[in-house]
């Protein structure tokens, strides 16, 4: 019996499989869910990978309690023993495994150069989401536009990011340090939703006032989802002195204090946002990718940022809306808008001019 979109949502997969991780006959296909998950996403790309001619495995288990090594307790130990051991791993978990014990294990090597796993996150990701965010996506284009991006940011040295609500942060960038680019899960390492770019500033550097006026993703009882009012962070030097707002932010500070980990405190990374089809629906996956936006993560730092930062408990993001963005002197995105001439066109062929 025919379900809604399921001719959108297969198409979707097999980009997945053959466009974004290049699956190749013969390789091994891990595809991990829990219990929130739409398991529609789980089978169709099983489905595709099938037909790709991989062995593919779905784990699908029970939901551990929070993100990071907060669930490590809560994993089956079959599943420990099969991230790290396949060629590609889509991620599809609601309460992610991403930062966890097992997903350092398949990661780190790849920080070094010998490592195996391809992995590909798409937590939460529900099929209107996923086929929004991937299928209905013109994949060429959307790689000209990240990769001028990615370039432009590359030769900042200083950057600034203003926003309506109050955001006004200021830090310094490492020439020696990557800005990744999601959009291809094509070699070892991890890979992420298409639509977003990141990197990890000269944490110390990192000084002002940041608004999380989007939402806000802590893993368990810190997913507050779409906010009803901002949250501030005065940031100093990287590291966080105080946090302002309302109900919301009084929830973040408990969370944070309960957790105990000094480390949760410091900047881990930046990111923009810049997937066309993504809009604000409370999943932080979906959310780090709305168009003109940027996005702080804080706690645990990936080894693919190789930065300075803290391997931290846990770790938290949050969306500033309609960023306003300088690399040095040159503002090259307004209230959400990129306005440098080479993004412009790029955007209006996404349809976001």
């Amino acid at each position: 019996m025919p379900q809604i979109l399921d001719m959108e949502l297969a198409k979707t997969a097999h980009v997945i499989i053959n466009k974004l991780c290049k699956v190749k006959k013969g390789e091994s296909v891990l595809i991990t869910l829990d219990g929130p998950q739409e398991w529609r996403v789980a089978e169709e790309i099983a489905k595709a990978a099938e037909c790709a001619g991989a062995k593919v495995l779905v784990a699908w288990h029970s939901t551990p309690p929070g993100y990071g090594k907060v669930g490590d307790p809560y994993l089956p130990d079959p599943l420990k023993a099969a991230i790290p051991n396949t060629d590609v791993w889509i991620e599809l978990n609601n309460q992610w495994l991403l930062y966890s014990t097992p997903w350092e294990e398949a990661m780190t090597p790849a920080a070094l150069g010998k490592g195996r796993v391809r992995y590909l996150f798409l937590g939460g990701l529900n099929t209107d989401q996923i086929v929004r965010c991937i299928g209905k996506v013109d994949i060429d284009v959307q790689a000209e536009f990240q990769n001028t991006l990615v370039e432009m940011t590359r030769k900042a040295r200083k950057m600034r990011v203003v926003t309506p609500a109050g955001n006004d942060v200021s830090f310094e960038n490492d020439p020696d340090r990557p800005v990744t680019n999601e959009l291809f899960a094509d070699v070892p390492g991890p890979h992420f939703l298409l639509g977003q770019m990141g990197w990890a500033p000269i944490e110390e550097t990192v000084n002002g006032v940041i608004v999380f006026d989007g939402s806000f993703s802590g893993g368990g009882e810190a997913d507050l989802g779409i906010l009803r009012e901002p949250i501030r962070l005065i940031v100093k030097n990287g590291e966080i002195k105080d946090i302002q707002g309302g109900a919301e932010a009084l929830k973040v500070k408990k969370w944070l204090e309960k957790l105990g980990d000094p480390n949760m405190y410091y900047v881990a990374h930046i990111c923009y946002g810049f997937n066309p089809g993504a809009k604000l629906s409370g999943l932080c996956t979906e959310d780090e990718r709305v168009w003109g936006c940027t996005e702080w993560g804080f706690g645990y730092q990936g080894p693919m940022f190789r930065g300075k930062g803290k391997k931290a408990v846990s770790h938290f993001d949050g969306i500033c809306l309609n960023s306003t963005v300088w690399l040095d002197d040159e503002k090259i995105i307004d209230t959400g808008t990129p306005i440098h001439p080479k993004l412009r066109e790029l955007a209006v062929k996404l349809g976001k001019g």
